[in-house]
């Protein structure tokens, strides 16, 4: 059960640590380096590399945090009732926010820039269409700082835990 519970840590670790580094270093640096270089249509380039990048942080967020609602049935008497569904409910929202924000945020993103015709720089910052979708990207922002947190709160959890197996 210990090398079941460090896999565990390992894989939320590996996602938190990702969706920290997409977050702080490289979501800010691909705008940064483009316009540095004062590429025509940055928002439009840095944006569709961004979202790629995200769609790899959200992916995983999904299939991680499935995998460890699966397992952490096993660990179900390891902590306290409180511990557990902690657990539970944080890993959920890791699944939830990771799924709403690559296939709802994200998608309505996508039609909105098809929608768009123009590269998102050459639209009007009035436009209803742009208004929209900085209202999106606002909430994809919030969804995966969301996700971060709950993993955050998991991954103490079964850090918790290890240090527990550990000791006895």
């Amino acid at each position: 059960m210990a090398i079941l519970n460090d896999l565990r840590l390992l894989l939320l670790g590996l996602w938190l640590g990702a969706a920290v580094f997409f977050s702080s270093v490289v979501a800010p640096s691909v705008f940064s380096v483009l316009r540095a270089f004062q590429v025509p249509n940055v928002g439009e380039i840095a944006g569709t590399l961004v979202t790629r990048t995200l769609s790899v942080v959200n992916v995983s967020g999904f299939i991680i945090s499935l995998f460890l609602l699966v397992t952490a049935l096993a660990f179900g008497k390891g902590l306290g009732k409180r511990s557990f569904f902690l657990e539970l409910a944080s890993l959920i929202v890791v699944a939830v926010t990771s799924v709403t924000g690559q296939w709802v945020i994200a998608a309505k993103m996508r039609a909105l820039r098809v929608a768009m015709v123009l590269p998102v720089d050459q639209v009007p910052i009035d436009d209803a269409r742009r208004v929209a979708f900085n209202r999106l990207h606002g909430y994809s922002v919030t969804a995966l700082s969301i996700a971060m947190v709950a993993a955050l709160i998991a991954f103490l959890i079964i850090a918790y835990r290890a240090r527990l197996n550990a000791n006895e």
